[in-house]
């Protein structure tokens, strides 16, 4: 028996392709090799074409069956992982009406400012959890507005991962999850946000039937399988946000369980019990995968737009051609803690939510030409990035997250023994660095419903961590270093 999962994402698809009772990835594709295309009629604006993600979902899928040299008979569950927040708009035959305005499109802005005007912080954070920013329903809203013949033809809305299992499945459905990622979702009523509906003037025969997260959730059909080599009635069985589901490959799925990513943008997302927030919303509250109303789970995600990106940045104009990431570290480990005393604010990739929406820029502090060389870049560059998510992370201990262990992949700057030793010594929690990813997370979980897995936590042991790093040294040295980092960060504020 197999399973197959999907990690719909704006640079590429990926699958991956695992046999169900020993849980080995038999094989994980890649479907386009090189970034797909973003369209950007404005500033600001980003839009794919959904029809591109499922052409490549094909792709994928037949590239892995021909590979694997499987029956696909012999799949019995499909999980989809998507990119966030992302609106997809069908008509009555299901057809697409424009192309998706996806996640890091920032034109419902003010849109989004205008109801949390209307509605009341206090009461959005209480019931929805945000407030209504620039996710799903504000960019809903904005169609509304600007495109009115577009908007009166939607038969339903969708976020991308819905759409997929619409493709697949010829059914039209979401989750809560889902539903409250694009803040749709009342967590006080436990049902769809009221206020926002009204606020925005939707239907609510726009939103699409509600399935659990763990569910059948349509089976492959005719048109389907002959596009994919999939079988038909191969049922799809689990779908998720990127970052939940990476919190769930993870293993992360109770209080005290914290995953984190440290790619492009830096990403900490942990896991509490009760519906809390933080008043400043300087963090986002969604519904996790298991989460229900009579026993909650609250996935808190913290995002960094400055991470990643500010180490590639130092590499490309400091390092020399040929200079790979690990000569980088090679040569930061020669520098002390705290880089003698250069100073990195890593925030040059717009303006940062956990800052209150403040765009700090990317700074560089007490620089001396005659003491500081490249390897000080270097290590106050990962240390710059890493005091990020330490700051992140006190936010949400103040929110009553406990942060005992840290889990992250294998493929981003957890790689580096400065990086995670920063962060372990600074919160006092251990960081453990496991192999997975989130189409193989997904794929796992798709066997919960299926009966293959007796539970979730079955389903989705992470396994041995191939790393583990412990603050077991002393702490002064960096705490030292974060304080001063912290004091100039202050200062911007």
């Amino acid at each position: 028996m197999y399973l197959i999962g999907y990690d719909i994402g704006s640079s590429s698809i990926k699958a991956a392709l695992i046999e169900a009772d020993s849980q080995e990835v038999i094989q994980v594709v890649q479907s386009p090799k090189v970034e797909m295309d973003m369209i950007s009629h404005h500033p600001g604006w980003a839009e794919q074409d959904p029809e591109v993600w499922y052409e490549h979902v094909c792709h994928a899928t037949r590239e892995i069956l021909e590979s694997a040299s499987i029956d696909p008979s012999q799949i019995k569950g499909i999980g989809i992982s998507y990119q966030m927040h992302g609106l997809v708009v069908v008509d009555e035959d299901h057809q697409v009406l424009r192309p998706s305005i996806i996640w890091c499109d920032s034109r419902a802005v003010k849109i989004g400012q205008d109801a949390l005007e209307a509605i009341g912080g206090e009461r959005c954070l209480a019931r929805t959890m945000n407030f209504p920013g620039n996710f799903t329903a504000s960019k809903l809203a904005w169609v509304k507005e600007n495109e009115p013949e577009i908007y009166a033809r939607i038969h339903k809305i969708m976020l991308p991962g819905d759409y997929i299992a619409m493709r697949l499945t010829g059914e039209i459905t979401t989750t809560i999850s889902g539903l409250s990622e694009g803040i749709f979702w009342d967590f006080e009523s436990s049902d769809l946000s009221e206020d926002i509906l009204s606020h925005y003037g939707f239907c609510q025969e726009l939103i699409a039937d509600i399935r659990p997260t763990f569910s059948d959730q349509g089976k492959v059909s005719e048109e389907s399988a002959a596009e994919t080599g999939l079988s038909v009635g191969i049922p799809v069985t689990y779908r998720a946000g990127d970052q939940p589901n990476n919190a769930l490959s993870l293993g992360v799925l109770n209080p005290g369980e914290v995953a984190a990513t440290g790619g492009t943008s830096g990403v900490v997302y942990g896991v509490i019990d009760t519906n809390a927030y933080d008043p400043r919303s300087r963090v986002n509250n969604f519904a996790h995968v298991n989460h229900t109303a009579s026993d909650p789970r609250i996935g808190v995600l913290l995002c960094i737009n400055g991470s990643g990106i500010e180490y590639s940045f130092t590499r490309q104009i400091m390092a020399e051609d040929g200079v790979s990431y690990d000569d980088m570290e090679q040569e930061a480990q020669m520098v002390d803690i705290g880089s003698d005393g250069l100073v990195i604010l890593p925030f040059g990739n717009g303006a940062e939510r956990m800052l209150e929406n403040v765009n700090v820029g990317a700074q560089f502090l007490h620089v001396e030409f005659n003491r500081h060389k490249r390897a000080h870049f270097y290590r106050a560059s990962l240390e710059g990035i890493a005091f990020s998510f330490v700051y992140g992370i006190e936010i949400m201990r103040e929110m009553g997250l406990q942060v005992n262990e840290i889990k992250a992949g294998n493929d981003n700057l957890f790689q580096s023994q400065i990086f995670s030793d920063t962060i372990s010594h600074l919160t006092n929690a251990q960081v453990h660095i496991v192999k997975t990813t989130g189409a193989v997370g997904a794929a796992k979980a798709a066997g919960v419903a299926t009966g293959i897995y007796a539970s979730v936590e079955d389903a989705c042991q992470s396994g041995d961590p191939i790393k583990t790093y412990k603050p077991t040294g002393d702490k002064i040295p960096y705490q030292a270093a974060y304080d001063r980092w912290k004091a100039e960060l202050l200062k911007q504020l």
